[in-house]
């Protein structure tokens, strides 16, 4: 366990956050500070390629919910339906395959929504 001051040295608003982080890859996790287990992870902590997949997601899926077109939690509730899953969250993907699979879902999920 760190805090912000460890993980983003040159982010002021970020320093007493707590963090999980892993001493021999380097690599951490944020955690869910503003609720009553304010050290829970947000997810597991992933390598670098993990991570780029985990942004590469996003940058896929965040617009189709600020579009306002699918609300977030639907859209989340679809992609978790598809995996076969009782919950989705990005922060939670542990391999490229499960990566890969939600980002094919998100494409077919986009698309389906330009009908």
């Amino acid at each position: 366990m760190t805090n912000g001051c460890e993980i983003y040295p040159h982010r002021q608003d970020l320093e007493s956050l707590p963090f999980w982080k892993c001493d021999g890859c380097k690599n951490h996790v944020g955690c869910h500070h503003k609720t009553s287990s304010p050290t829970r992870p947000l997810g597991v902590i992933a390598t670098k390629e993990i991570k780029g997949a985990r942004r590469h997601i996003h940058t896929l899926i965040d617009p189709i919910w600020k579009s306002k077109r699918m609300t977030r939690g639907k859209l989340y509730r679809e992609i978790a339906r598809r995996l076969g899953v009782a919950e989705y969250h990005t922060g939670e993907l542990k391999s490229m395959d499960e990566a890969r699979r939600v980002y094919k879902i998100g494409i077919e999920i986009k698309e389906s929504l330009k009908k």
